[in-house]
């Protein structure tokens, strides 16, 4: 990979740059969905979006555990490779964690407050979101994830 201009940039440079990419990456990661939303329907992007976010989690999993060297496993390394996660820095993640689990809220989707400010409905994200924490907590050899999403839809 050549960094180009990135090896000379200081650090509140390469944050700023680091924020261009995160918001550029929900940027893509949305007109992707509403352009297969577009051609075929909801459903099929709602699938879709579900299959590709289960197999990205894993592969960021194992990259951020490699990466970032956490060494963790169970609970406390899912909290911590989540922290790396660029969705936790996009949508706020706020990530807590307890004895015997951690509960990851969204206080505010974006994605669901763009798509109704623009007046289309909001859609399914609930068994994106399940296949996305199981990937990723099954590559941090964590495979009991329960489900206990109250408001998502």
């Amino acid at each position: 990979m050549d960094l180009g201009i990135l090896e000379g940039m200081e650090a509140p440079e390469l944050q700023n740059y680091l924020k261009f990419l995160l918001w550029h990456y929900r940027v893509v990661d949305g007109f992707w969905f509403l352009a297969v939303e577009e051609k075929y329907d909801r459903k099929a992007a709602e699938y879709i979006d579900g299959v590709v976010w289960g197999k990205i989690a894993g592969m960021s999993a194992k990259d951020i555990v490699h990466r970032f060297h956490i060494k963790e496993k169970g609970l406390k390394g899912f909290a911590r490779a989540m922290q790396y996660c660029p969705w936790t820095m996009i949508v706020g993640f706020q990530i807590e964690e307890k004895k015997d689990e951690v509960i990851i809220t969204v206080p505010q989707c974006v994605t669901q407050v763009a798509r109704v400010k623009r007046g289309l409905p909001e859609f399914y994200c609930r068994d994106m979101h399940k296949r996305e924490f199981e990937s990723f907590a099954h590559e941090m050899n964590y495979p009991a994830v329960n489900h206990g999403v109250s408001k998502a839809r």
